[in-house]
């Protein structure tokens, strides 16, 4: 259209007429040039498909009839446009749609056909999909079946394909993990407590009963051995305290109870106060090199007991004219860090990890009183605090001391 209106605007009605004769013999488009009244002066169409031709320029879509070479007629859908020239005549030029129409019919028939096979596809990988779930599944219930029963040692398998049914057996397998370690702490515990406990109640009684034939029998008024058995009672106390300690910060899944920010420096001063006497008493060098400004975020209480275990301990099992460092630092990483060095007889490095388990006692240490509680509340502790405790080797042996043992509590720092 552009083009023939270029033609007539150039050099008029006959050098357009002549073009829509030679375009109409030789071209795929329909052409109809029209008088003024609408009168038919030249191209393919015999009148134009507008019964009513309002403004200059004009689209419409219209039905054509059409004869294919095998002789067969077609009425496709033709597409054109209708301009009004500038001496008043009219020009149609229009398009068949049958090319597009059979495009469309072809792509609407793959699409079908696309459709049918992704269908097909999709059910055979949804019951692929659905078996391979039901499979799994059924490994899983058998499991958790297997662990209703009492079967702590069954375990989910794992395929390493890393899709969620893979996450959810892995995660399986650590709760199982984590629950068949408690179960074992658990018998573990009861055991260490029944045996643990045997001999002091068995001592208890004993005391009592003796108290009780002498005091019968006029030979003492039985307050010395009553006193005894109320130290052995205070004794049972102490350990099912400390038992019960463990137990709530174990519960506490990593949370500190209570937590309040505080100075770290002030809880070691007063842990510096408060045994440095009895140090002293002991005939041991008591010192203490305490920062300042260590805030740290967690239960002060469970703190000062913690401190307070592995100070005790190094008293205890430090020689008389020995020594004990006590230190309250920033380390290079920002953490807050207590240490507690002594010139006593160390621990193995072997042993170093089994001593924080509960009830464990180093043969050197069977002769002093205790209930090898001590460190598994420290590392119960930390553990609640996010922190970690540490063993080392203190300053080596000398002089008939040592090797000596270190011993570090590091905790986080407090946000600011």
């Amino acid at each position: 259209m552009q083009v023939l209106t270029g033609i007539y605007d150039a050099r008029g009605l006959d050098a357009l007429n002549m073009a829509v004769i030679d375009r109409t013999l030789t071209g795929r488009y329909e052409y109809l040039l029209m008088d003024k009244s609408g009168g038919r002066i030249t191209g393919s169409l015999s009148i134009s498909p507008f019964e009513t031709f309002e403004g200059n320029r004009q689209w419409i879509t219209f039905p054509l009839t059409d004869t294919l070479p095998d002789g067969t007629v077609v009425r496709p859908q033709a597409r054109g446009v209708q301009v009004r020239l500038a001496g008043g005549e009219m020009l149609f030029v229009g398009a068949s749609l049958i090319d597009t129409e059979a495009y469309l019919a072809r792509l609407t028939q793959a699409l079908w056909a696309a459709m049918g096979i992704v269908l097909l596809l999709g059910l055979a990988g949804g019951v692929l999909v659905s078996r391979n779930l039901e499979r799994s599944m059924s490994r899983l219930g058998k499991v958790v079946t297997a662990v209703q029963e009492g079967d702590l040692k069954a375990r989910a398998p794992v395929r390493n394909s890393g899709d969620e049914l893979d996450e959810l057996g892995a995660g399986l397998n650590v709760m199982l993990d984590r629950m068949e370690a408690s179960m074992a702490s658990i018998r573990h515990a009861g055991d260490a407590i029944a045996h643990d406990l045997r001999s002091p109640l068995t001592r208890m009684r004993a005391k009592l009963e003796v108290a009780l034939m002498d005091a019968e029998a006029g030979k003492i008024d039985g307050v010395d051995a009553v006193q005894l058995a109320l130290d052995e009672a205070d004794s049972l106390l102490k350990t099912f305290n400390t038992v019960l300690a463990i137990a709530r910060l174990q519960a506490a899944a990593g949370r500190t109870p209570d937590p309040k920010v505080f100075d770290a420096a002030d809880l070691a001063a007063d842990m510096a106060e408060l045994y440095e006497p009895a140090s002293e008493d002991k005939g041991l060098e008591f010192s203490a090199e305490i920062e300042r400004g260590l805030m740290v975020e967690g239960n002060q209480p469970f703190l000062a007991q913690a401190l307070a275990n592995i100070i005790d301990n190094a008293i205890k099992y430090t020689p008389t004219g020995g020594a004990v460092m006590l230190r309250a630092r920033r380390r290079s990483s920002g953490e807050i860090e207590y240490s507690v060095t002594d010139t006593g007889p160390g621990v193995p490095e072997e042993d170093r990890e089994r001593v924080i388990e509960r009830f464990v006692r180093l043969d050197n240490s069977r002769t002093e009183a205790g209930s090898g509680l001590g460190l598994s509340l420290v590392g119960a502790v930390m553990e609640a605090h996010g922190g970690r405790i540490i063993l080392d080797e203190g300053p080596g042996a000398y002089g008939g001391f040592g090797p000596g043992l270190r011993v570090a509590l590091v905790l986080p720092a407090a946000a600011t």
